[in-house]
């Protein structure tokens, strides 16, 4: 049977139900990740984005056009997680522009509605880049305007958004060189056309769950995360090297009890599932890999999961009390570990927000920080590529005082910029010279790979340590010690003086002293300075001046 068109009441079931199909997805999704890091997080934004506009429009009783498309645009825009949670946001953002102005959504409306979307994406990137979601979205975009010329029938119509959709995520791989070498296709394109698929599902009378789940409030999460000894919820799978060898399945349980608690594990000759509380998900991984190839696998900060966007502004640091005089210029910076929270606080962060890798901040969690900082000029440090696009989301949305993003994709030069910060300097020349000092700052970081892949020719496997820098990766060694040296000798250059180490919460005391004698001996004339760092999945931060 054809449909014509679609009222506000119908259009909120389709959408919810796209929420639906993405969340079901997400661990999917994340498995996706080009580099074969245990951060993989596209899933994990996306959905948490999705899943805020989600709520927002739950709570709408008798939805109109006007009503739910603010609940949508608004509630994806302040829930927006990461870049891809971002664009997502963007591409409802643009949609509900056009569908806010009527009554129904005809074909008409819905092709002006997937343009509008498509556009409104492509400019929110600075550097739009093909093989990436907005190649999903471009497809299905004109697949809509092509097919509302051709029919009035709106499932006929969805038919061919989600196959063009499909058709364009299959060729990601070929778009991005990347893709095809770790033999996946783009996450954050995955993602969307999840979306799009458990809409038209809806449309199409397949029967779905679209309840969402109500928040709990605030104050009995704060509770809980009072009672919390372990800070992370690790879940994984592990696959055979070839069959697992008897009695495997107790040593590492036993292994997991030893650094956590909860340890649920069942396994068979082929597959292992895991789960544990745990304060060093690293360790867990690094020590489960060398028996199978990890894969599903989710890191979850319990004291910070699933809170609402509010309460996880209230996480960040306090901010001077409003009885201060008001200054001229504040600081929010984005942190992953205990230590580097209490180095960005000494360097004059007026808020320091709980982020980074596997829990990027909201949109709505960086613009709660601003609000906070008791200033008229708030430069914001993201301190992560995947936080930048969110930052600048919040810095548009601020309001009663101006935000001003420092393009730090990493702690080092969220560091460098504060350091150079001169109070007695106007917010102009601030921004040049810390912007300026960002590009004499190389950071590297070493972690591990959770599965075997090749990455730029560079055969990887399961349980090896990499280092990661500025240019990707350029380090691969069984040992960490000698992926470290081998990352470094890729940063140290002749000019190089200063090299400072944020030791993470898994990195062991033995290997970084001998570490630390190696550059000694063999870069004599660098100075060293080891720093805790306390940053979960990277047992090392590097930052070379």
């Amino acid at each position: 049977m054809a449909i014509n068109s679609i009222d506000a009441a119908q259009l909120s079931k389709t959408f919810l139900a796209g929420a639906r199909y993405l969340e079901n997805q997400k661990d999917h999704i994340n498995e996706l990740n080009v580099f074969p890091v245990p951060d993989g997080d596209t899933g994990t934004n996306m959905t948490a984005t999705i899943m805020s506009a989600a709520q927002a429009v739950s709570a709408i009783k008798d939805p109109d056009m006007k009503t739910l498309s603010k609940a949508i645009s608004s509630g994806s825009l302040r829930g927006a997680r990461g870049n891809s949670g971002v664009i997502l946001s963007q591409l409802f953002r643009g949609f509900t522009k056009v569908i806010k102005t009527v009554d129904t959504i005809d074909a008409k409306t819905l092709a002006e509605g997937f343009e509008k979307a498509t556009q409104t994406a492509y400019r929110a990137v600075m550097q739009p880049k093909e093989g990436t979601i907005l190649t999903v979205a471009k497809a299905a975009s004109d697949a809509a305007t092509e097919a509302a010329g051709q029919t009035d029938d709106l499932l006929e119509i969805g038919q061919k958004i989600v196959d063009a959709a499909t058709a364009a995520l299959e060729s990601t791989p070929d778009l991005l060189p990347v893709l095809k070498e770790a033999g996946v296709v783009d996450s954050g394109g995955s993602g969307l056309l999840e979306v799009l698929k458990g809409g038209f599902d809806y449309l199409s009378g397949k029967n779905i769950d679209i309840t969402i789940a109500a928040e709990t409030p605030d104050e009995e999460k704060i509770a809980e995360e009072e009672e919390v000894k372990y800070e992370y919820s690790v879940s994984f799978s592990l696959r055979a090297f070839e069959s697992f060898a008897a009695g495997v399945d107790s040593d590492l349980a036993a292994y997991l009890n030893g650094i956590g608690t909860e340890v649920k594990l069942t396994a068979d000759s082929k597959k292992m599932d895991i789960s544990l509380l745990t304060n060093a998900p690293g360790k867990a991984l690094n020590h489960a890999v060398k028996i199978g190839d990890a894969y599903s696998i989710k890191i979850t900060n319990v004291k910070l999961d699933g809170k609402t966007d509010a309460a996880s502004a209230e996480k960040a640091e306090e901010a001077p009390a409003p009885a201060e005089p008001e200054k001229e210029i504040g600081f929010v910076a984005v942190s992953c570990g205990e230590g580097l929270d209490s180095i960005f606080k000494e360097l004059g962060a007026d808020v320091v927000i709980k982020g980074g890798q596997t829990m990027n901040p909201s949109t709505d969690d960086i613009l709660k920080a601003a609000e906070k900082v008791n200033a008229k000029n708030v430069f914001i440090l993201p301190n992560n590529k995947n936080i930048v696009l969110a930052a600048s989301q919040a810095a548009e949305l601020l309001k009663d005082k101006k935000a001003i993003v420092l393009p730090a994709k990493t702690i080092p030069q969220g560091i460098t910029a504060l350091v150079n910060f001169i109070p007695d300097q106007s917010v102009e020349e601030n921004e040049e010279r810390m912007k300026e000092e960002l590009a004499n700052v190389k950071t590297g970081e070493i972690t591990y790979s959770i599965r075997d892949t090749s990455i730029d020719g560079r055969a990887i496997k399961a349980g090896d340590y990499m280092g990661l820098t500025d240019d990707g990766i350029r380090a691969v060694n069984p040992s960490i010690r000698e992926a470290f040296m081998e990352m470094l000798g890729e940063m140290v250059t002749e000019d190089s003086s200063l090299l400072t180490i944020y030791t993470g919460a898994d990195s062991n005391a033995g290997e970084t002293e001998e570490i630390q004698n190696r550059i000694k001996k063999e870069y004599p004339s660098l100075e060293v300075d080891v720093q805790n760092g306390g940053q979960n999945v990277y047992y090392y931060i590097v930052s070379v001046e």
